[in-house]
């Protein structure tokens, strides 16, 4: 059986951390940087507008049509960090025992703009070392849709 693996991948956004914070806690901003690798259909209750600690499930969508499951959702707000804001995804399901994924939002060392990073720890058993690399594309694919997200103003978001 394979252990837990954890991934981390951080960037830079050119929005202050606080323009971070208050888009990462929109549902909406989930579905745009996931798609169009996965699509998520909230299983009972939709999500919200803004998450709120709470246990959350939907449908996994690879690729937006070939079903990979369900997964729960379940949101956290941590004690921030000095300047480090957090949002947790304490998440779980069938397929993936543990997919404990901190988002840290803080200001950037180099003074200008967001030090973003996605940091999952990843347990399912012997298809653990298949999913840590999958999140690690995952991550990558997030964090580019981010950045170009930030450098449209969040337009995509607004309407």
């Amino acid at each position: 059986m394979a252990a837990p693996v954890t991934v981390e991948l951080a960037t830079h956004l050119d929005c202050s951390p606080e323009q971070a914070f208050a888009q990462v806690r929109r549902s909406a901003l989930l579905e745009h940087i996931a798609a169009p690798l996965i699509r998520f259909k909230p299983l009972g209750r939709p999500f919200p507008e803004f998450w709120h600690p709470g246990e959350y499930r939907a449908r996994m969508f690879l690729f937006g049509v070939i079903p990979i499951g369900w997964q729960a959702v379940v949101i956290s707000l941590p004690e921030p960090s000095g300047k480090v804001l957090y949002v947790r995804d304490n998440g779980y399901g069938p397929l993936i025992r543990q997919w404990d994924h901190w988002i840290a939002i803080g200001p950037d060392p180099g003074g200008r703009g967001t030090r973003y990073i996605d940091q999952v720890t990843i347990d399912a058993g012997v298809l653990t070392p298949i999913v840590a690399g999958f999140a690690r594309s995952f991550y990558t694919h997030r964090q580019r849709r981010w950045r170009a997200l930030v450098e449209s103003g969040f337009a995509a978001l607004e309407g």
